[in-house]
Formats: structure tokens, C-alpha cells, sequence
């Protein structure tokens, strides 16, 4: 791997920085039984041994920092996702859609690995926060698309989301499993919209 270049000390730092995040990433991801150490990272990532103790003190600490770099990211790819569809249901759609993609693109490989090798409580209360964020947008996308139950429909798309994720980390073409997720959804969806649009003419 060639050296980082940087026009500056600042950027050179958060390039190896990043380097380094995306080296553990990858050691992660591919299973390796036990947590990466500095030297498989550092080695990774091209950079000398010693340099990575300018940027984490210890193995957990590296494997902290990948937690708080991974989780965000995933809940702000899925936030975009949402964003940039036309309803409702379709932000419901995409919902389930980014968080398979994601996982085609070996993120959850990473999250398997982290909870493996990172440290348990550290793990959990990023995987709580990330159910939590994720949650938010998906339960007021249901309630505008007209779930009776949003926060009961919220659940079952996520156990959906899971067995979709287990299906693709299992071997089944990620296209595939995005085109059924989505079949699933749709019908479901389009009959809480007209349960709401005929709840509104009811009411008025």
C-alpha cells in the first residue's frame, strides 16, 4: 500500500486515522476468530507498528473507536435512504431496502465480528442506540403511511430486515432477497393507506 499523502499534518492524521478504522474494519469482517491486533491492523492498513499507538492506546480502544464510527454511519446511510423517498410507505420501503444493502456490503459482517472480539457492554449499548435511532424514523413512517400499530408493525419489519440479512450472509443473492423483502412490504403497505384514506373521509 502506498503512504499517505496530506496537504497538511491534521489531514495526514485523520487519513491514517481512517487507515487504520478501515484496516479493522476488514480483519473484522472476514471472521477472524479473535479481536485484530495493533500489528494485524497496523500491518493492514500499511502503516508502521508503532504509529498506531498515536492514535488508539490499545487493542479496545481500537475496537471502540470502530464502534463509534460504524454505528452512526449505518443509522445516517439508512436516514438518507428515507429522506429521498416520495411517502411514506416507499420511506418504509427504503428502510428495509438500505439496511439490506448494507448488509450485501459487509457491514453486518463487521457487527458479527465486533461482537465477537469488542467488548460486550461497549457493543451493546452501540447496537441499543442504533435500534433506537433507527426506530424513530421507521415508526413515524408507518403512522403517516396508516399503521394501526406502528410500533408493533416497526418490530415485524425488523425481524423481516434479520432474516433477510441471515439470508444473504447465508449465500442467497442480496438482489433477490431485497426483491422479496419488498414484495413482502408492499402489500401490507398499500392496505394501511387505504385504511387511512378511508378512515379521512369517514371522519369527514
Amino acid at each position: 500500500m502506498p503512504r499517505i499523502q496530506a496537504a497538511t499534518v491534521a489531514e495526514h492524521r485523520s487519513l491514517q486515522r481512517r487507515a487504520l478504522l478501515d484496516a479493522a474494519r476488514d480483519i473484522l469482517a472476514s471472521g477472524a476468530p479473535e479481536a485484530p491486533s495493533l500489528s494485524a491492523v497496523a500491518q493492514r492498513a500499511g502503516l508502521a507498528r508503532p504509529s498506531v499507538y498515536q492514535y488508539f492506546r490499545s487493542r479496545e480502544d481500537l475496537l471502540e473507536a470502530v464502534i463509534a464510527d460504524m454505528f452512526p454511519r449505518w443509522s445516517a446511510f439508512v436516514g438518507e435512504r428515507m429522506d429521498g423517498a416520495p411517502g411514506a410507505a416507499e420511506q418504509v420501503l427504503a428502510y428495509a431496502d438500505a439496511n439490506l444493502e448494507l448488509v450485501a456490503q459487509g457491514e453486518h459482517a463487521v457487527m458479527r465480528g465486533l461482537a465477537m472480539a469488542a467488548p460486550g457492554a461497549a457493543l451493546a449499548e452501540s447496537s441499543r442506540q442504533l435500534h433506537e435511532q433507527l426506530r424513530v424514523p421507521l415508526v413515524e413512517a408507518l403512522t403517516r403511511a396508516g399503521a394501526a400499530e406502528p410500533q408493533h408493525v416497526a418490530e415485524l419489519i425488523q425481524a423481516v430486515v434479520r432474516a433477510g440479512s441471515q439470508m444473504i450472509e447465508n449465500g442467497v443473492p442480496p438482489d433477490g432477497v431485497r426483491d422479496l423483502v419488498k414484495q413482502m412490504l408492499e402489500p401490507y403497505l398499500h392496505a394501511a393507506g387505504r385504511l387511512k384514506r378511508g378512515s379521512g373521509s369517514k371522519a369527514r
